[in-house]
């Protein structure tokens, strides 16, 4: 039997100290060298306290943002403007049918005239269609309805209205009102109605600018057929 006592030893610098250690000997030149201490350790991972974001987490909340949203204000915005809108022009529309807002005025008599006043050489026809187009567009629009087709009957209504009226010698026509018409009836054909309209989830409110597109080019035919070959 051995009379050694086989307990490590380590030294403190000083090569007469016997200070015991009661552990394995190590080779490490240092107590906490990272390569080698405790590297027989077991490891140990506890999960479950606190609230531990996973990578999906992370990336749900780096995410930017992706840009501003769609609000009520812009819902009300456009009800205002279309009601407003709408309003005029079914007031101007049953004026020229039933002569109901002035007196001076006698419906379709009146309205007859000042198409042959204007140039136009089929006022009979002309003047339904005139009054029919500001009359059902206006409700049209009101309503959200069919939206395309109603803003584009006012647009191309004004269209008209701007090229026949407009005196170009003198400052922007003097045709400023029916100018204003025109650009709320443009921008509203390709923004659509909003989501206060009866026309909600059809697909002319979910592509409006497309559609926007398509009942330009119907209305800007139909004003030129009207300039034309009617006047």
């Amino acid at each position: 039997m051995s009379t050694e006592d086989d307990r490590g030893y380590y030294t403190t610098g000083d090569s007469s100290s016997t200070t015991q250690s009661y552990g394995t000997p190590s080779t490490s030149s240092g107590f906490f060298d990272e390569d080698n201490a405790f590297s027989n350790a077991q490891t140990t991972t506890i999960t479950g306290f606190g609230d531990v974001d996973t990578p999906a987490d992370t990336a749900e909340e780096t995410t930017p943002d992706s840009g501003p949203q769609w609000h009520w204000g812009l819902d009300f915005g456009l009800l205002v403007l279309r009601l407003v809108l709408g309003g005029f022009f079914v007031a101007h529309g049953t004026d020229k049918m039933f002569g109901w807002w002035n007196g001076d005025v006698e419906g379709m008599d009146a309205t007859r005239e000042m198409l042959t006043g204007l140039g136009f050489t089929e006022p009979g026809i002309l003047a339904w269609v005139l009054a029919v187009s500001e009359t059902v567009g206006g409700v049209l629009v009101i309503l959200g309805l069919f939206f395309p087709v109603g803003a584009a009957a006012l647009l191309g209504v004004m269209a008209n209205v701007v090229v026949v009226r407009g005196n170009w010698n003198q400052f922007l026509g003097t045709v400023e009102m029916e100018m204003m018409f025109g650009a709320a009836a443009f921008a509203l054909l390709f923004t659509g109605p909003g989501r206060v309209a009866i026309d909600r989830h059809t697909p002319w409110w979910r592509k409006a600018p497309v559609f926007g597109l398509v009942f330009l080019v119907i209305a800007a035919g139909l004003s030129v057929v009207t300039l034309v070959v009617w006047r």
